[in-house]
């Protein structure tokens, strides 16, 4: 993943550099503030606001007030501070863009709140249901907007697929089959993945493939995980290198077997070659044809859709970066999935109706499976940087 944020961090710099230059800013834009300086954060959030009229970043905040001064200066944002606690005393902001480590979301998504800002969460959302469910907790008692950032849910790629799936012209679905992988070395080993304290590990990190999962089959928490097998690191045998597992869901009543695989150290081609090609994918199989959804996480770089139908042995190729069944003519082909949830993100906290929304409902279900894997994997759930008991005394 860190490879795969690398290079489309700079893809996504040159998609906004061929869109209209940055939008001047409406009245009453929502002020959004950033807690940390990650690498995630340009594709994720800056670039994504520098084109939304409704959106501005007025601060950023760093444990250490030099590196958010450097962050502010090279991204134009107004202020830095350093601290956490600093950027939320700021009364200024309205939201809080959430980027810390995994096993810190939890503690600052809910602080966040309690300061009076509504959060936009990366994913993981926490590090366990636990804490999902206090962080919605808190949100409803302090009537504040939070959200789990699973980008790719809101690009037109996915509503298609979706819509293939639910129009029940193939059928219904059989089974899935969802990967994603990072080549052998592409993620240094003292990089917060691998990092049991911040609730680190491949199921963690590429917690897409259960998103996605889930989100084609309209299913909420797996009701059996029938097996689960993990490959650990060395060095921690808590964290897991790769995990394969077997789950059934409820959908539309049925029960679906599907499997889903995460790498984070995938072995090299003849130990050499990395395998760059191997992008997150899902295989929908459904009665009468066979769906393929290339690259789901990042279909705004690239992504195809493949539908092939069992009568007939006819595959139909598709890609769609604008429009869609959700979106309309409400589009730009240069936007990414991270602008997508952007303009979700500022329609609900204006009062409107969002075109899509990852509700804390998925959320919570989320976080119910991948506990579910790791203790049929043997593994420890993750564990956040407060006890639940803490947690809970924040609000």
């Amino acid at each position: 993943m860190a490879m795969v944020l690398q290079v489309s961090t700079f893809v996504q710099q040159y998609l906004y550099s061929r869109a209209p230059s940055k939008q001047p800013k409406e009245q009453d834009a929502i002020k959004l503030g950033i807690l940390s300086t990650a690498m995630i954060d340009p594709a994720a959030v800056i670039h994504p606001v520098e084109t939304h009229t409704g959106a501005k970043i007025t601060a950023v905040g760093s444990r250490d007030l030099s590196t958010a001064q450097r962050f502010s200066k090279k991204y134009s944002i107004e202020k830095a501070h350093g601290s956490y606690e600093e950027l939320l005393a700021d009364k200024e902001i309205d939201a809080v863009y959430i980027s810390v480590p995994n096993g810190l979301h939890a503690e600052w998504a809910i602080k966040s709140m309690v300061a009076g800002k509504h959060v936009l969460i990366e994913k993981p959302v926490s590090a366990n249901a636990e804490e999902a469910q206090l962080i919605f907790e808190c949100a409803k008692k302090h009537d504040k907007i939070a959200m789990e950032a699973f980008h790719w849910q809101f690009h037109p790629a996915a509503h298609v697929v979706h819509a293939l799936v639910d129009s029940g012209k193939y059928g219904e679905v059989l089974s899935t089959y969802a990967r994603m992988t990072t080549p052998t070395g592409s993620i240094p080993s003292s990089d917060i993945r691998w990092q049991f304290g911040l609730a680190g590990g491949s199921l963690m990190d590429m917690t897409y493939v259960v998103s996605a999962t889930r989100y084609f089959l309209d299913a909420g928490a797996s009701n059996e995980v029938v097996a689960a097998k993990a490959r650990l690191m060395k060095k921690d045998k808590r964290v897991d290198e790769s995990i394969a597992a077997t789950l059934n869901f409820k959908s539309h009543g049925k029960t679906v077997t599907t499997d889903l695989f995460t790498d984070m150290n995938l072995g090299n081609i003849g130990h050499i070659i990395p395998r760059f090609a191997d992008m997150p994918s899902i295989k929908i199989e459904l009665e009468k044809a066979t769906i393929y959804y290339y690259n789901f996480m990042m279909p705004h770089l690239y992504h195809y859709i493949e539908v092939t139908e069992k009568t007939t042995d006819a595959k139909h190729s598709q890609k769609h970066y604008n429009f869609g069944p959700k979106w309309g003519t409400r589009s730009e082909p240069y936007w990414s999935t991270y602008r997508y949830q952007l303009e979700a993100f500022i329609d609900k906290l204006r009062g409107y109706e969002p075109v899509h929304w990852i509700t804390p409902e998925s959320s919570i279900a989320q976080m119910e499976t991948i506990d579910a894997i790791y203790v049929k994997a043997g593994l420890p759930k993750r564990q956040g940087s407060l006890s639940i008991q803490d947690l809970s005394v924040l609000f």
